[in-house]
């Protein structure tokens, strides 16, 4: 297949071109660019045959014609990112969506892989949630999601057919790097100042998974028939790794050398708490089989950070931190407040 892979120049877009690629598909980028320079180490090989630099709101059909596929990433990509400015979390992560879709359908374009998240139930002590559950967003972030899948899901039919990946909280080693997703930035703490401090009792759960697996489980829903995911959602990730967010941080100490935990009295600011189930993506899409699990990706984050040498000032810098970048970018009016280049 020829594929459209938009934001493939973010976290998880770096990792999974390379992986669809290796796949045996013609891989197309799609993005603004953003996070073009915020890389930490080598870049590595791309996967790419063609970089269409977009913005996802004025993409046209001319830009996907010929492809057979969309795998669409691109978002404003974290809860405060998306509280930035709710309205633009709307246009760019709901609207543009829902766009996007409309123009697969217009020039025939029958696969669309939309990159949802676990963060839609927000908040739950149900048990593990399956992919019925009710959905309880807490942010803009989340609630885009929510409704770009509700949008979306209504354009399905004979020729065109959406699959919802409902992604757990990411993390792993990408040379376009975040550290402001937990595990990541917890392990970068540790690497950094040999100390985690949690702002809370660290009590909350989250589902986690690897960005790599993100990627193979993306490349497995390309390679089976479409009757298979036409119009399903499906949680990614492994029960295994839902986790506390303060097993993280004793699991982070257990690997980076004189690393101390520190937990703060009551609840976070942040009060997502859930815990997900993930078995219909073992029933429906079998060929997606995980590779990572939590400590192994610390492990992998502790060999990358003392390899490239992240220090302080990098850790604490706007790179790596999408709200601090796209602060950065305003500031520096290399955007405007729609965040359009200038």
């Amino acid at each position: 297949m020829r594929v459209v892979v938009t934001g493939n120049l973010g976290y998880v877009g770096t990792v999974m071109t390379p992986i669809i690629a290796a796949a045996g598909h013609e891989v197309w980028g799609l993005d603004t660019g953003y996070y073009r320079g915020c890389i930490l180490g080598d870049l590595g090989e791309t996967g790419l045959s063609r970089q269409i630099d977009r913005d996802v709101r004025r993409v046209t059909a001319e830009d996907l014609r010929g492809a057979d596929a969309v795998i669409h990433l691109a978002a404003l990509s974290n809860d405060p990112t998306g509280e930035l400015n709710p309205g633009l979390t709307s246009d760019i992560n709901y609207e543009a969506s829902v766009r996007i879709a409309g123009l697969c359908k217009q020039v025939g374009i029958s696969r669309y892989i939309f990159a949802s998240s676990c963060s839609i139930y927000g908040q739950s002590d149900a048990g593990a949630l399956t992919e019925d559950a009710e959905f309880n967003p807490q942010t803009a972030y989340a609630r885009s999601k929510v409704d770009t899948e509700a949008a979306v899901s209504a354009l399905a039919d004979d020729e065109f057919s959406p699959t919802f990946m409902r992604n757990a909280t990411a993390y792993g080693f990408s040379p376009r790097l975040r550290l402001d997703v937990v595990v990541n930035n917890l392990t970068g703490w540790a690497v950094t100042t040999n100390q985690v401090r949690l702002l809370s009792d660290g009590r909350a759960w989250r589902p986690l998974v690897h960005v790599e697996d993100m990627s193979y489980a993306c490349a497995a829903a390309l390679a089976v028939p479409r009757e298979r995911v036409h119009n399903e959602a499906l949680n990614v990730g492994r029960e295994e790794d839902n986790y506390q967010i303060r097993s993280i941080a004793e699991t982070v100490a257990e690997i980076v050398p004189n690393c101390v935990v520190t937990f703060a009295e009551g609840a976070s600011a942040d009060n997502r708490n859930y815990n997900v189930c993930f078995s219909k993506i073992r029933r429906v899409l079998p060929e997606f089989e995980p590779r990572w699990n939590v400590r192994k990706g610390i492990e992998q984050l502790y060999r990358a950070y003392t390899e490239t040498d992240l220090n302080g000032d990098r850790f604490g810098g706007r790179e790596f931190t999408r709200l601090k970048q796209l602060q950065h970018l305003l500031d520096t009016t290399r955007v405007n407040d729609s965040l359009y280049w200038l």
